[in-house]
């Protein structure tokens, strides 16, 4: 009990009441929040022992405890309950960073309030204020219902602990603060309370998507950083380490924050009206990014991020078109080769008839390109077992001949440019991210603890063109499901297969068609190694220049072989004045775009992050089919009447065959409303069959072309002219290609013709 002359100091500076030992008053004190109570009361309350009083006809005991009234004179009190926390560590880590960032935000704080410890792991700050309030719940913790910070005010008060102070001064010395003190006292506290509301974001309409569902501004969120979105706005004052929440101030503000972001959920929370973001609401990165750039409009900010490729990508069907009536003739013969476009969903084969009919694009480079782009999508994710112990990737090159200007790139940009916009994005993003990282990384030490840790990005790339070997491998260390090659012209990646050597280009690309593991070790490098290549290629080249790749030293390491040739009939088009419809062009994106963020989301990895490859196998009726198939590819393999040079692409096709189905089949099923399985279908092993017969026919009359061309020329070094040489050439052979000789002889088709009227009249 404190002695009475020393509890009667308090009623000095204070209007004081007593309270029972659980802190109730045990008499009416309305009237003593306006005004004090004489000493004689007071005495009469506190000092008797033993005695009674009555209060609405209750006989109460007296009490040796007493407590000072908030509100009366300004006086107010900040409130810090420990006791939610069920630890004292947890309670000692909470009081110390709450202290400290009182004493880093305002300025002389032991110098301006006063600080006692309640009986309970508790506090007391108390000051003085012309803005003294009510009784305010300021923060409450996840899952409490007691506050853990509130004020004490008007109409309340506080029990009084004398011998605890924690602060310089006393009760006695307690003094007014200023307007922005009180603010930052308010704020920083605030900023402890959990906010249980969900953030006010776009409502999902019904629709239908494509292998699961997440909107754009879920993916979005989920794949942004807040402080990525709003860093041109705050800096940041304060982060401790322990702390749940990071500080952050606007930008030209006068006080020491605006607001915080979550660490746990990433989320954003303002006090500060002053900027365009919602003030006391729980802000996502897709807010801010919507409040940043679609001021406020949730249903444009969504749009845009779908755009951007965030979201799953909705179910559309294929849209309706005008068919041109001068469509081309789709053939299919030994005569007339033509990629088996049927081996597609339907859908693909109208947006590619489409290219065909009115931007003129080849429909065998466009089949050959599709192919490319879903084995590169694919990647590692999924590999096929043809039996066990005989495991395939969908890896493939495809070399696509024809002569300069007939349009095979225009034709190859139809097909993969969805795969080369979100490749552009991940170049984009990587930069970004590495600009980010390099400027955190050159901050002083001291500096760096007030920031969020930015991690070095990895590259996300996956798509190569001009790029060194050393480059492409380190690529692909950091995108390791896949890195697709794309070539306008292949002919100086063949050069560099030219020569078989230890160490060469030529023996690391053919462990990567096997999916070998590479390791790459250069004088100028320290090495590097690649467990589990997936490097699909593809590229266009002139038949002069593919002709000369058909050596014998290429025969013999079967680098050729592994090509897969597209040689279609084609000529060099008139304009169209045909126009292709801008939502067949969005459907053809938005799809494949779809397909490839799905596949990557199968992606399965182990404890050491590699990548483990989901198995397709052989349903039985599909087994059937392949052993047939395989028994007929030995059967020609073991043939007299197949040229020996022909015989060498039999082997590669068994190996390609199963990759075919295993492309076909990923992709049908991903346009099939029937679900994602990874049992090989018969129809698609039947499809891969047809498939493979159109290179092994496109193969034979490359090299076919490319025999009848060395004869030729072997020829035509008889002859000492041009008219000579056309003479010896006439006469092994007078139905020769017009064109092909021109070419071969560098002279134009005319002069030809002309020198043939000469041989004719001789």
């Amino acid at each position: 009990m404190l002695e009475t002359t020393k509890a009667l100091k308090f009623l000095e500076h204070f209007s004081i009441i007593t309270v029972s030992d659980n802190k109730v008053p045990n008499f009416p004190w309305k009237k003593y929040q306006s005004e004090k109570i004489d000493s004689n009361t007071f005495i009469k309350n506190y000092e008797y022992k033993g005695g009674i009083i009555k209060k609405d006809g209750d006989e109460l005991p007296k009490t040796d405890n007493f407590g000072i009234v908030t509100g009366f004179e300004d006086l107010e009190c900040l409130d810090i309950d420990l006791k939610v926390f069920s630890t004292a560590p947890e309670q000692r880590e909470f009081w110390d960073e709450f202290l400290q960032n009182l004493n880093d935000n305002i300025l002389d704080f032991e110098d301006k309030f006063v600080i006692y410890k309640t009986k309970n792991a508790g506090y007391h700050i108390l000051y003085k204020t012309k803005r003294v309030a009510g009784n305010l719940k300021l923060a409450k913790l996840k899952g409490h219902k007691e506050a853990i910070l509130e004020t004490r005010g008007i109409g309340g008060y506080i029990f009084t602990y004398p011998d605890n102070k924690v602060s310089k001064k006393s009760y006695f010395e307690i003094d007014y603060i200023s307007d922005d003190d009180r603010e930052i006292l308010m704020s920083f506290s605030k900023m402890y309370d959990y906010i249980d509301e969900k953030p006010i974001e776009p409502i999902k309409e019904k629709t239908d998507f494509v292998g699961g569902e997440i909107t754009p501004w879920q993916d979005y969120n989920e794949k942004t950083e807040i402080w990525d979105v709003v860093s041109n706005d705050f800096s940041i004052p304060r982060n401790g380490s322990k702390s749940k929440h990071i500080v952050i101030k606007r930008h030209g503000s006068t006080s020491p924050h605006s607001g915080y972001i979550f660490k746990d959920s990433g989320c954003m929370y303002l006090f500060s009206t002053g900027t365009i973001y919602p003030h006391e609401k729980l802000i996502t990165p897709f807010i801010a990014y919507t409040y940043q750039y679609h001021n406020g409009d949730f249903k444009e900010s969504a749009k845009e991020l779908y755009k951007l490729g965030f979201g799953s990508r909705l179910k559309k069907e294929f849209p309706k078109v005008i068919t041109i009536k001068e469509d081309k003739e789709i053939l299919y013969n030994e005569n007339h080769l033509v990629f088996p476009l049927d081996i597609f969903p339907e859908s693909i084969q109208s947006y590619i008839k489409e290219c065909n009919s009115k931007l003129d694009s080849n429909i065998d480079y466009m089949g050959c390109s599709l192919l490319w782009l879903i084995s590169v999508c694919i990647g590692n994710s999924i590999e096929i077992e043809v039996k066990r112990g005989w495991n395939e990737n969908a890896t493939i090159w495809l070399s696509l001949v024809g002569k300069a200007g007939i349009g095979k790139t225009p034709s190859i940009n139809n097909i993969i440019f969805p795969l080369q916009k979100i490749n552009s994005r991940e170049i984009k993003r990587y930069f970004k991210e590495l600009e980010k990282f390099e400027h955190y990384d050159t901050l002083p030490v001291k500096e760096k603890k007030d920031y969020p840790e930015v991690q070095k990005p990895v590259k996300s790339q996956f798509i190569a063109n001009d790029i060194t070997l050393e480059a492409l491998v380190d690529l692909h260390q950091e995108s390791d499901n896949a890195v697709g090659v794309f070539k306008d012209e292949l002919a100086g990646w063949l050069k560099d297969m030219n020569k078989y050597r230890a160490g060469s280009d030529l023996e690391f690309w053919l462990s990567c068609w096997s999916g070998k593991s590479v390791s790459l070790n250069r004088l100028t490098r320290k090495g590097s190694f690649v467990e589990k290549p997936f490097i699909p290629v593809l590229g266009g080249i002139q038949p002069a220049i593919l002709n000369s790749f058909y050596t014998e030293e290429n025969k013999d390491n079967g680098f050729m072989d592994r090509m897969l040739l597209s040689f279609p009939e084609s000529e060099v088009d008139f304009y169209n004045e045909n126009e292709m419809e801008y939502e067949v062009l969005e459907w053809y994106k938005d799809n494949m775009i779809c397909f490839y963020d799905i596949l990557k989301t199968t992606i399965k990895r182990d404890k050491d992050n590699g990548i483990e490859s989901l198995t397709a196998k052989f349903s039985d009726e599909a087994k059937k089919e392949w052993v047939r198939i395989f028994n007929e590819i030995s059967n020609f393999q073991n043939s007299d009447n197949e040229n020996e040079y022909l015989k060498s692409m039999y082997p590669k096709q068994k190996s390609y065959i199963p990759r075919f189905a295993l492309l076909i089949h990923v992709f049908d099923e991903f346009f099939s409303d029937g679900g994602n399985t990874l049992l090989i279908s018969k129809e698609s092993i039947l499809k891969a069959e047809k498939l493979s017969k159109y290179f092994i026919a496109t193969a034979k009359k490359v090299k076919v072309n490319s025999i009848e061309v060395s004869n030729i020329k072997t020829t035509a070094k008889k002859g000492n002219n041009s008219l000579e040489k056309l003479t010896l050439i006439y006469k092994e052979n007078p139905e020769f290609n017009r064109t092909q000789i021109a070419d071969l002889l560098g002279i134009s088709r005319q002069q030809i013709n002309n020198l043939l009227k000469k041989i004719k009249e001789v």
